[in-house]
């Protein structure tokens, strides 16, 4: 829309001071002619203020105008709370009825603003709704004089609001998010039920860290929320809790009062722990009905009994790289008798320190993680009482290593203790010595603790003697001389076992004929043994690689069977693996907000965190009007409930009210831009002209008439 207004506008030909300085001498001789009486005053006063008048120059001016469209803003809430009840569709049918009425005044542009739902529990929004940053990031980069005003419909739970919301508005204050309200109406349509039922529960303390096998405590609250406070503190609520899925407790509390469980962790990095209470009848959501933790567990620090049974070339090796491991405590034993060296002389009176036989496999055995033993003979050290309490050991959880040479092919080998009940490996006789070079095994390529020490084209450095056995339980990883079982791992009861048929190891570490992996070979076998998560040879995982999550299962079948996920929000999808390297197969998935995923293909379980496990976005899922009125009536706007209806839009001027009782307002500012100006004189040269010299010769026409001079 354009028009044209005009003006008049002075632009003296002298300084005003000047025109001024002038004024009062004509002012004077005006009134010198007055005090004589003078003839022609009339004509000479007319005279001298067509003269000023023309020394300032009056114009005519014209502007060309073209009328501004005002800006109004739309924010949308489409965070996680408002998929609660009816509220995503009152919000839409909301929306969608302001576009049309708006749409129909031509006067008036809209900007919408979404605020997502992926802004509840990530990134910079990771605490909570935050639609007032948004929104005054949107109108700074509107004129002033176009702001209309702002529509924000929500549910009302928004946790960017500063703590007092009116100095905000329309100053030039920077607080809580960093940017500040336009001058302008704010309007809230809350979506959802005035008087609404809610349950949540808090986990309130939990520790970050905690010891494998240690137990921790974490406390919780069950709150019922939207009843009496008389009647919430006297409902008996029930709590459950699970770690990693796995049910460990259930309690039953007040509301409102606080519980604890003692919880433990039996394995090393992130359990995810998760307190649930049953859904309550007529509540909001159950989303909140479960309170999630992360505990990172750590290993005390292994404890490894190493025994050499007698000095050899290799003895070092194990106790070399077991002492560099910062993870492992090692006590390590060496007989130092030779195997061929026999009298009647007491074994106590030969050791330069006593071996405390009674109390390691006796008293203390079961604080091991792992007994090492290294090319041990059998004799009258270790009695067969002590042999089995170590298969008891292994049986029940424990681990045991069997690095072996001749003599486990001899009269005095483990085998031929309870030991061998247990042993991988039968020894079937004999000794070969001869060079071989070891080699991974189609299950060594796909197993943690081999996979990717060289694989199927390594060219390891020979070793030069190897112990003939029989395979009888377990996955052989690694062969050798006349294609032999070399390394085999065995899982017995509740513990594992390995078996190393050569005392060869060491021709590795002196980089003999090229050398190979000896030290990490011997760090993943012995942390396997000790249960590592990230060397089990079976297992399901998922870990976060940004928005997507990577989900992989160990195994070392040749194929996968396929993952149910089971998303926060209770939706199931189907994930299909593929082979993503030997012995892992994984699939990809795009996150869809925060909580925990679980992962089942049948046989095993995975559960991941994403985002806050206990997101400010769940703690209250009530609708409200408390948090946002303040800021809405400080602005002149209003409050409204969209169960009540969509308001009336209405367009008033600056200065009137901006909110009835049933319609809110968007501000007409009238703003308008120049497209054009002219201008002219008022008073052309020649007419000035003609009236100063008709004028002056008026006064001397009647000055010769009358005969009175000034």
């Amino acid at each position: 829309m354009s028009g044209g207004v005009w003006q008049i506008t002075f632009a003296p030909v002298v300084p005003w001071m000047v025109l001024i300085a002038l004024g009062v001498v004509a002012l004077g001789i005006v009134g010198y002619s007055l005090f004589r009486d003078a003839g022609g005053v009339s004509a000479r006063t007319i005279g001298f203020a067509v003269l000023l008048l023309a020394l300032a120059n009056p114009r005519h001016v014209e502007e060309r105008r073209e009328a501004e469209t005002d800006i109004a803003l739309l924010v949308v809430d489409r965070t996680a709370s408002q998929a609660v009840g009816e509220r995503q569709a009152q919000t839409d049918a909301a929306a969608q009825l302001i576009r049309d009425r708006l749409a129909e005044d031509p006067g008036i542009e809209l900007r919408e603003i979404e605020v997502s739902r992926s802004s509840a529990g990530f990134g910079r929004d990771a605490g909570g709704t935050a639609l007032l940053g948004p929104l005054a990031r949107a109108a700074a980069g509107i004129p002033a004089s176009r702001y209309a005003g702002a529509v924000v419909i929500t549910d009302g739970q928004v946790h960017d609001v500063p703590a007092a919301a009116e100095s905000t508005v329309g100053t030039t204050r920077r607080e809580s998010y960093g940017e500040t309200l336009p001058d302008g109406p704010l309007h809230v349509l809350i979506a959802g039920e005035k008087d609404s039922f809610d349950r949540r529960i808090l986990i309130e303390t939990v520790p970050a860290y905690a010891i494998v096998g240690k137990p921790f405590e974490i406390t919780y609250r069950v709150v019922d929320s939207g009843v009496t406070e008389a009647a919430a503190g006297d409902t008996p609520l029930h709590a459950e809790l699970r770690v990693d899925g796995v049910l460990q407790g259930r309690e039953t509390i007040l509301n409102g009062a606080s519980g604890s469980f003692e919880v433990s962790v039996d394995h090393a990095g992130v359990s995810v722990i998760e307190v649930t209470t049953p859904a309550a009848e007529g509540e909001l959501s159950t989303i909140n009905n479960s309170a999630v933790a992360t505990v990172n567990g750590v290993r005390d620090r292994l404890r490894v009994l190493l025994v050499s049974g007698q000095p050899h070339a290799g003895e070092r090796t194990w106790r070399n790289l077991l002492k560099s491991d910062p993870a492992v405590d090692l006590i390590h034993f060496t007989i130092l008798r030779p195997p061929d060296k026999s009298d009647f002389t007491p074994i106590r009176e030969l050791a330069l320190i006593t071996f405390p036989t009674f109390e390691l496999f006796e008293l203390k055995l079961k604080e091991f993680d792992l007994v090492v033993f290294d090319r041990y003979v059998v004799r009258f050290v270790l009695s067969p009482l002590y042999f089995r309490n170590i298969r008891d050991f292994v049986t029940e959880g424990g681990a045991v290593m069997l690095a072996v040479g001749p003599e486990y092919a001899g009269h005095r080998s483990l085998y031929d203790t309870p030991l061998g009940e247990i042993a991988p490996a039968r020894p079937v006789g004999g000794v070969i010595e001869q060079p071989f070079r070891p080699s991974l095994t189609e299950a060594g390529n796909r197993h943690p603790v081999t996979a990717g020490l060289g694989g199927r084209d390594a060219n390891w450095g020979r070793w030069l003697r190897q112990i003939p056995v029989v395979e009888e339980s377990g996955d052989v990883l690694m062969r050798g001389a006349e294609d032999l079982p070399l390394l085999v791992l065995s899982r017995v009861g509740e513990g594992r076992i390995g078996f190393l048929a050569s005392d060869q190891v060491w021709l590795w570490a002196r980089d003999f004929d090229g050398g190979g992996p000896h030290a990490e070979l011997i760090r993943r076998t012995a942390h396997w043994l000790m249960r590592e998560p990230a060397l089990e040879e079976e297992s399901l995982s998922a870990e976060l690689d940004g928005d997507q999550i990577r989900v992989t299962r160990r195994t070392l079948s040749e194929a996968a069977d396929s993952v149910v996920m089971r998303r926060p929000d209770g939706v199931e999808e189907i994930l299909t693996l593929e082979q993503s390297d030997e012995g892992r197969f994984s699939a990809s998935t795009a996150t869809d907000g925060p909580g925990v995923y679980r992962f089942d293909d049948g046989e095993y379980q995975a559960h991941l965190a994403v985002g806050d496990v206990d997101p400010v976005e769940y703690r209250d899922l009530r609708a409200t009007e408390e948090i946002l009125t303040p800021l809405s009536v400080s602005s002149g706007g209003a409050s409204m409930w969209l169960n009540d209806g969509v308001p009336d839009l209405r367009r008033p001027k600056q200065g009137r009210d901006m909110a009835g009782r049933d319609w809110i307002g968007l501000r007409t500012n009238e703003s308008y831009i120049v497209t054009g100006l002219s201008e002219r004189p008022l008073l052309p040269g020649w007419l000035v002209a003609l009236l100063v010299v008709g004028t002056l010769m008026a006064a001397w026409w009647w000055e010769s008439r009358t005969g009175k001079h000034p």
